[in-house]
């Protein structure tokens, strides 16, 4: 089979550029279509997972009760419904995360509501949480073996109804309540910068209502919160507070960034749209500079899981040298091919054997 660096140079010389010709949204329905098909085939699995996958024990680590193959997981917003379960173990991914997911189905916003930034190696997120809604990709998931632990993120409805706070907390719950049978995790998504009526659970007090709420579900499984990008280090401070007295265990750093100042977007790039959030490069520096805030603050109460801007091994590295325990990616997968994934796992091992380290934990907050 083709080397990884093999793989990469295919991706980048042939597929890409004829990829990125067409819509992205159009785009990534195909390759989601094609990732289902692929994953309900044993053969076509085997064949993905001889180009692919690698592991090595040095990466494995038990995180909130849940063993981790390794620590590169694909972010919410990639799997929207839950499609791609059966394959992305052998794409490599160490877990997932699907979603995000809402209590009703979700068109979404209109379209256009997907652009790439290409020279910043960037997209533009509009979707607006476009789902399926909970009740039928919890059907779709209720059945199917996990061979790597699967969270789902969920949010409330992207509708003018669930501005009222106590029907979007509601949104929340029964979105929440779906899964508490199936996930292996849940991320409670409070930052998505597409929904109607804005993020109003990225304010401290209605935060509380709402982890109250999420609380008397008494879920089995641990809780994750999508934190914002664009906050102050002194506004997420007041959330985080709000979260340690509540069952949420960890964090997620960060979600999409809003801003259109910032350094990592190539002067090359037309921005074309003012609406949407920025994934990729420049969310990497307010990502890293969250998580590294965060485990000097309370590292040794919640986990943090790192994502925003990861393309390479040392992307990855940096995240977790600066305190998380897991990374997320989709984005640079997007740039980069499938074969990213493969390939920051062996570089992860490089790079914590030329440090000295034993098992990827010895490395988790050593930058800071």
């Amino acid at each position: 089979m083709f080397l990884p660096k093999t793989q990469s140079r295919i991706y980048r010389r042939i597929f890409k550029p004829i990829a990125f010709r067409f819509d992205p949204e159009t785009v990534h329905d195909s390759i989601t279509s094609v990732g289902n098909w692929i994953g309900k085939r044993v053969w076509a699995r085997q064949i993905a997972r001889l180009l692919w996958f690698y592991e090595n024990p040095i990466l494995r680590q038990t995180i909130c009760g849940i063993d981790f193959s390794n620590p590169v997981g694909l972010t919410a917003g990639f799997d929207k419904d839950g499609l791609l379960v059966e394959i992305l173990p052998d794409v490599g991914f160490g877990f997932a995360e699907i979603g995000s997911v809402t209590g009703e189905p979700c068109e979404g916003n209109l379209k256009p509501r997907l652009w790439r930034l290409p020279k910043s190696e960037a997209l533009i997120v509009y979707f607006g949480l476009k789902n399926d809604g909970c009740e039928v990709i919890r059907d779709r998931l209720s059945n199917k073996i996990f061979r790597i632990p699967i969270g789902v993120s969920v949010a409330k409805t992207n509708c003018q109804e669930t501005c009222d706070v106590e029907i979007g907390i509601a949104d929340y719950v029964k979105a929440m309540k779906a899964f508490l049978d199936v996930a292996d995790y849940i991320t409670i998504n409070i930052s998505c910068p597409n929904a109607f009526g804005g993020e109003p659970f990225t304010n401290p007090e209605l935060l509380e209502q709402l982890l109250c709420a999420t609380d008397s579900l008494h879920a089995r499984q641990p809780i994750f919160l999508k934190m914002p990008a664009d906050l102050s280090f002194e506004e997420i401070d007041k959330l985080v507070d709000v979260a340690l007295t509540h069952q949420v265990q960890g964090l997620i750093l960060s979600n999409l960034t809003k801003r259109r100042d910032s350094q990592k977007i190539n002067p090359a790039d037309i921005v074309p749209s003012e609406k949407g959030g920025i994934s990729g490069r420049p969310v990497f520096d307010p990502s890293n500079d969250l998580i590294e805030h965060l485990y000097k603050r309370v590292g040794g109460r919640l986990v943090l899981i790192g994502t925003g801007g990861i393309f390479s091994a040392e992307d990855a590295y940096e995240k977790i040298l600066r305190g998380a325990s897991l990374v997320q990616l989709a984005t640079g997968m997007i740039f980069c091919g499938p074969q990213l994934i493969g390939q920051i796992n062996r570089g992860l091992v490089r790079l914590l054997q030329r440090d000295g380290y034993n098992s990827i934990q010895e490395a988790i907050g050593k930058k800071v």
